[in-house]
Parts: structure tokens; sequence; C-alpha cells
């Protein structure tokens, strides 16, 4: 069971609170929330919000691999019939592969929403928490971290510069070896590498997936339906590196949160270093 005040640590006594929360309370009263913009910041564990996130990305590559195999098998029928086949067996083919491709397209859209609804809670928890780590490095306020990724244009890096953010409040603190905090924040601070790649793929398969999407719809003849096809099952692949890289980001800055909350407050300065002025 967590700590009822922190959220974090395992409790340990029977009122419900671990020991690090404790000893703080014994010390000195209760810290209210951090401000932000005139707005409170709790730290809440996102760790249960990271796993479930987690799991419903798996299943969104679950349904872009289903939507592969359904698209070898429209292509297989289409091929036929660009090749002149015809008559009730090749027509049952072709009904039985577009219930398939449909169904496909169904179960996408509900995985997708499905993620979307979890995934976002998840950022805005993680973003809470990165004002509490760290309130005066967010160059976003709160608010767009669930809205930016729905205005159109700004979507493509409001998110991202969010995230970053994020990131950058949540690295751990490297201690220098008096005990102090680093005097270099960036260097407590992982690189934004894995962020980009996974922002870098979601956009082009935001773009891809419109440019399929249309591909589509416009095509009648057998011919174009087989290639449109093979536009949305690209964009199914690039999908899956998108979810994947998502994975990797979700779990790791989970991690960092986590890891950082249980290191409790940043060291206060030593006072014997400087001494008072006059």
């Amino acid at each position: 069971m967590l700590c009822k005040a922190c959220q974090f640590n395992t409790a340990t006594t029977s009122q419900g609170y671990c020991g690090v929360c404790v000893q703080a309370a014994a010390a000195a009263p209760p810290p209210g929330p951090a401000m932000v913009d005139g707005r409170a910041a709790w730290l809440r564990s996102p760790v249960g919000l990271g796993r479930a996130t987690a799991v419903l990305l798996g299943l969104v590559i679950a349904t872009d691999v289903y939507s592969l195999w359904t698209g070898t098998v429209m292509q297989d029928v289409l091929g036929k019939l660009v090749g002149g086949a015809y008559g009730a067996d090749i027509e049952r083919e072709a009904d039985h592969a577009d219930t398939l491709y449909a169904n496909t397209g169904i179960a996408q859209t509900v995985a997708l929403l499905a993620t979307c609804v979890v995934f976002l809670v998840w950022f805005h928890r993680v973003r809470v928490n990165a004002e509490v780590f760290e309130p005066h490095i967010h160059r976003k306020k709160r608010g767009w971290t669930v809205w930016g990724w729905f205005v159109p244009v700004v979507n493509l890096w409001f998110p991202r510069r969010i995230a970053v953010d994020i990131w950058d409040a949540s690295g751990t603190r490297a201690a220098t070896p008096d005990g102090m905090p680093p005097l270099d924040p960036a260097a407590e601070r992982g690189p934004h590498r894995l962020v980009n790649v996974w922002w870098t793929l979601w956009v082009a398969n935001l773009f891809a997936g419109r440019w399929a999407t249309q591909s589509y719809m416009k095509a009648e003849e057998a011919d174009e339906i087989k290639a449109a096809v093979a536009n949305m099952m690209f964009t199914d692949a690039l999908d899956i590196a998108a979810a994947v890289l998502a994975i990797v980001f979700v779990l790791r800055l989970t991690r960092m949160q986590d890891t950082k909350a249980r290191m409790g407050p940043a060291p206060a300065p030593q006072s014997a270093a400087f001494p008072a002025a006059p």
C-alpha cells in the first residue's frame, strides 16, 4: 500500500504513512502545495497511469499488426481482380476481405480513443508533478498539456515542448561529493533524443495517415484501391514504430519521476560555505 501522504513510498505504519513522511512531519509542519501561475501543484504517483498507458499503447500496436495482416488479405484479393479474375468465388473473397478491413478500422479507432484518454490523464499528472519538482522552467501553461494536442498547427510542437520541460524537471539530482546539488542543472538531465525521435515519428505518422486516408477514400478502381491499401499499410507500420517509442517514453519518464520523488527534497545549501553578510 502506498503512503497516504506522498503516494510514492510504501506505507510502513498502521496509520498508512511511510517512514520518510513520519520523519518529515516530526521535524516540521507538512508543506503546502507548490504554486505555479496561481495554481496548486501536488505530487502524485504516475506509476499506475504510466503502466495503464503502456498497456493500451500495446493494444494499439496489436490492432496495427492485425491491420497489416488484413491489408495483405486485401492486397491478395485486389491483385486477383486487377489480373482479371471474376466469378462468385472472387466476389465472396472480396466481400470477406472488405469486411475484415472495415472491422480492423473500428478496432483501431476504439483502441486509439481509449489510449488517448488515459495518455492525456497520465501526461497531465506528470506535468503537475514536474511543476512540484521544478516550478520555474515550464514554457507553456498547464492547460496546454491537454489542449495543445487538439489545437491545429500548434499541436505540431506544443506537446513536444511541454514533454521536454517535464523531462528536464524530472531528471534525478546528481549530488556533488560535498552533498551539494550540481551547479549546472543540465548536467543532471538526460538528453532529449528519445523525445525527439518519438515526436518525429508521431508527426510523420500524423501526416502520412491523413494522406493515406484521403487516397483510400478517393480510390474507385481495383488498382487504385490496391495502391491505397499499400499506403494504409505503410502508415500502420509507422504507427507501430511511434507507439513502441511512446511506450519507452512513458515508462522511462514515469520511472524518472518515481525515482526523484523517492529521493526526497533537494539537499539545502550548506550555510557554512556561504558566510552571512555583516
